[in-house]
């Protein structure tokens, strides 16, 4: 046989598998907006689950995905532009979005909105919530209450770390004060001079 005739038949099949590959690639996608799930906590006891699944850190979140979280573990949702939500511990929370809104239902636990592109609508026992970055829903089953709050601030480790650095700035300002303006905080020096 002729090699390029071989040659030429390799080529046009090569390009009817590239075609019907990258075909069905672009027919397979439906067009939804996925997300990720980070576990945090306790990894080796966790069972966060996503739709009844147990879930590890990593796995895509779609539309209309329900998440657990277990008394020993929370999750961080991140769902790209649309925004990013933490669930506590004990929390279930049906999500639903897509590339610029998030919207879901809090059965128990607490939802913080970590970042969002619009405010994110929180369906509760009590009613609809809407929720900017930073601010919590919280579920109380007992009651079934749920109330907006704002996420919690910084905790008392993190206040007395900005009071250790504040306190030292200030003990620098005052030493410099008293020395009259000379600032020998390395001790007494030698120069050299380039010059013999």
């Amino acid at each position: 046989m002729n090699s390029k005739l071989i040659r030429y038949a390799l080529t046009m099949c090569l390009m009817v598998a590239m075609t019907a590959t990258y075909s069905m690639v672009a027919l397979a996608s439906d067009g939804k907006s996925a997300g990720e799930i980070l576990i945090t906590g306790n990894d080796n006891a966790a069972t966060v689950t996503v739709n009844g699944e147990v879930a590890k850190s990593g796995r895509s979140i779609f539309s209309s995905s329900t998440i657990s979280t277990p008394a020993d573990a929370g999750a961080i949702i991140n769902l790209g532009k649309a925004g990013k939500l933490e669930l506590a511990r004990n929390t279930t929370f049906a999500v639903s979005f897509d590339d610029s809104s998030i919207n879901g239902s809090l059965s128990s636990g607490r939802v913080t909105v970590l970042t969002a592109a619009h405010a994110v609508g929180v369906k509760t026992l009590s009613g609809d919530v809407k929720l900017n970055a930073g601010e919590t829903a919280e579920a109380n089953t007992a009651t079934g209450q749920t109330t907006p709050a704002t996420a919690a601030g910084a905790s008392s480790g993190d206040w007395a770390w900005w009071a250790l650095i504040v306190g030292g700035a200030v003990a620098v300002i005052i030493i410099t004060a008293a020395a009259q303006g000379e600032n020998n905080l390395g001790g007494s020096s030698t120069q050299i001079s380039p010059i013999r």
